[in-house]
């Protein structure tokens, strides 16, 4: 039996990017920090860089979001038998929201929520820190707006809507 979305107390959420380097990386730490116990992120890349940006990791640092073991994978890992069970994907840049994206089990409720990417960022040390600043508060907002949605009043259309608008924001 098939539980909907709105009757669950446990949520996982994958977060894609194409490198998975910097949005899909803080997008995970952010939700993982304020989304526990009821949520559970994760994240992943189409064509993986293979490594994190450390100002992405910088930027978690600074808001006291614990350093976990980020690493730079595959969205195929996610896709594979035993891999947890998504309830939510989000895409957080341009390249990943027109992708083909694999057939995740369970069909979950997906959104675009593309931020700017701030690994393209040129200029002086400073203008690439905010440019990470600016995408990692973009993603804090809409994770935040997106956390205190009440999942379990809403029909699964309502979601899909709401979740929709967030990343219009």
């Amino acid at each position: 039996m098939i539980r909907d979305i709105n009757t669950k107390d446990r949520y996982n959420a994958l977060f894609l990017c194409t490198g998975n380097s910097a949005r899909s990386i803080m997008a995970e730490g952010i939700m993982n920090a304020k989304g526990h116990p009821r949520f559970t992120a994760y994240s992943a890349g189409s064509h993986p860089s293979g490594t994190v940006r450390p100002e992405a990791l910088r930027q978690l640092e600074q808001a006291k979001i614990p350093l976990a073991a980020f690493r730079s994978k595959s969205w195929d890992e996610f896709a594979q038998p035993g891999a947890p069970r998504m309830d939510f994907v989000f895409t957080v840049c341009d390249n990943a929201a027109h992708e083909v994206c694999p057939i995740w089990p369970g069909h979950p409720m997906t959104a675009h929520w593309g931020v700017p990417d701030p690994a393209a960022a040129k200029g002086t040390e400073e203008q690439i820190d905010r440019a990470f600043r600016e995408a990692f508060l973009s993603l804090d907002r809409r994770i935040s707006l997106f956390l205190n949605l009440p999942l379990a009043s809403l029909s699964s259309l309502a979601i899909k809507r709401e979740i929709d608008s967030i990343g219009r924001q």
